[in-house]
């Protein structure tokens, strides 16, 4: 068991927490929630002993194994993927090496210390602690995880300073994951997986038997896994009884509670005030008021918390295109090897997209989603075939790099003004207003922004100027939960046509008609809802 009690903390002149306390028993799975920047990570951190409160304490069970994958990947570097990943392992992992280095001694006699018999005697210890903790299997568990993660075995061999950044994480998830610990701590797990990879560790999950307290902004990923919800936020840790769609609705009655607690305090607070104030010049009342003074002071005021912020997005009414929006011919798509060779990376698509279709574009990683929708939006010529778009189209594309389009030197403002020349700074305060830049927010540069405040600046960009034909390659990366949900209620009213390539399950579920999949560098059209995909594929 860990518990936390009476935890206070403050950074700086913001506090985080104050007398909050948190349980986590043996075996359960919690969803942990709040707003951005409202202390989730640092109860991350407090529990994995990486920072310290002010007052009260963390107290953890004796023996019990921890595993902390946390956004910030240590430093990697000069062992391949298998060996990194193995060398995570923890205990086991410290074992097979003396037993490798034992063994060498005892191989090679003449190279080094005597092998003696209390060596000997060490060595089967070890051995028998290697058994036990099923160290034989580590390599095939191992590979297993890496694959289960999306790096196949063409790559197991290769350096990990080889690998980007969304990769490691996948390497530093996977260490975790083969340390198979106690008590299972995860912070954005599904942070630059794709759905089959996110499909894979979602089981993993399902069949791990130590705790889980993990934050996603994948709905769908949290509620199908957390029987519990903990609620970090507003200086306090509070605990919900259910998964995340039982703590929406658990949040809306407790807050309709405090609402009508604090309003009948207010009531009595108002009765008791006018009571000093009409005799506080009585000498013959003198003893109530001074009584009623002092037990209004003893009073904790009843404070209801102000609802999080969340970007507030309406698409403006948009010119009718035509009925056909894109036609595919023959479409098909290489790129060049290191080696000059050509790599094909789909052929001979072919089909349609209506005006009004809201298409969810899947497929494995690597299948060729993101290129064909480059193609689409003219970001990248086609090998042979041809993209057409129809009459009227006004194109909007946002890629998951659209970051990287920004201007590091701007601010905020600046960035989106260049694109609205003509628009008022009313105009764009506005714009920027409903993607949560409100005040000396628009004059941050954006060289010091998150990658969630870039996604909102890609999007307050993209959507300030109307367009009828939406396409979005993971429009939601980045996004915390609320601000997915704002996005994809702006999305089902957008009157025009929408492409979208997205890894939240929710947010194709409730969203898209119909479905393109690539596959194997073909094309599947599925004339139905993302729902209605998943069941054709199971």
């Amino acid at each position: 068991m860990i518990n936390l009690s009476g935890i206070a903390l403050s950074h700086g002149e913001r506090t985080l927490f104050y007398d909050s306390d948190m349980v986590i028993r043996a075996g359960e799975k919690i969803g942990l929630v709040g707003p951005n920047g409202a202390g989730k990570t640092t109860v991350f951190r407090l529990i994995a002993g990486q920072e310290k409160p002010d007052q009260g304490t963390v107290s953890i069970d004796p023996g019990i194994t921890l595993g902390y994958f946390s956004q910030e990947v240590g430093e990697m570097g000069g062992r391949t993927v298998l060996e990194e990943v193995l060398a995570g392992a923890g205990r086991v992992s410290e074992v097979a090496q003396t037993l490798s280095d034992l063994e060498y001694r005892m191989a090679h006699p003449d190279k080094g210390k005597e092998f003696s018999d209390q060596d000997m005697n060490w060595y089967g210890e070890l051995q028998e602690e290697f058994m036990a903790l099923e160290g034989y299997e580590l390599e095939n568990r191992a590979q297993t995880i890496v694959t289960g993660l999306g790096i196949g075995p063409d790559r197991w061999d290769e350096k990990v300073e080889t690998f980007s950044g969304g990769w490691k994480m996948r390497i530093a998830l996977a260490q975790i994951l083969l340390l198979n610990p106690d008590f299972l701590l995860m912070d954005e797990p599904t942070n630059h997986l794709d759905i089959e990879s996110i499909l894979w560790l979602e089981g993993w999950l399902q069949n791990y038997k130590g705790a889980l307290v993990m934050t996603s902004h994948d709905r769908e990923f949290m509620t199908r896994l957390c029987s519990r919800t903990v609620e970090v936020g507003f200086g306090t840790i509070t605990s919900y009884s259910g998964d995340y769609d039982f703590y929406l609705q658990e949040r809306l009655v407790r807050r309709e509670q405090l609402v009508a607690t604090a309003k009948r305090q207010q009531a009595m607070l108002a009765k008791e005030e006018e009571f000093i104030a009409r005799f506080a010049a009585r000498a013959s009342h003198a003893a109530q008021v001074q009584s009623r003074v002092k037990n209004l002071e003893k009073i904790q005021r009843v404070e209801i918390p102000p609802d999080p912020k969340v970007m507030k997005i309406r698409f403006e009414p948009v010119q009718r295109s035509g009925d056909l929006v894109v036609t595919l011919n023959t479409l098909a798509k290489e790129w060049p090897r290191a080696d000059g060779a050509p790599h094909p990376v789909f052929s001979g698509i072919t089909g349609t997209v209506r005006r009004g279709d809201k298409i969810a574009l899947t497929g494995v990683n690597g299948a060729g989603k993101s290129t064909l929708l480059k193609v689409i939006t003219g970001q990248t010529p086609p090998t042979s075939g041809t993209a057409t778009l129809g009459g009227s189209v006004e194109l909007g594309y946002f890629s998951q790099y659209s970051g990287d389009l920004l201007t590091p030197t701007k601010t905020i403002m600046e960035e989106v003004h260049d694109r609205l020349p003509l628009a008022s700074i009313g105009t764009i305060k506005n714009i920027l207003g409903a993607f949560q830049f409100r005040g000396e927010d628009s004059e941050k540069k954006i060289s010091v922004l998150s990658g969630g405040e870039k996604s909102r600046v890609m999007l307050a960009c993209m959507l300030a100027v109307p367009v009828n034909f939406l396409v979005l390659d993971e429009p939601t990366n980045h996004l915390d939960i609320a601000s997915r949900e704002v996005l994809l209620e702006a999305l089902k009213d957008f009157e025009g046509t929408l492409m979208v390539v997205s890894h939240d399950r929710y947010f194709l579920r409730y969203l898209v008609n119909r479905v393109f999949e690539i596959d194997h560098g073909a094309m599947k059209v599925y004339e139905g809802d993302y729902s209605y995909y998943l069941r054709l594929i199971e």
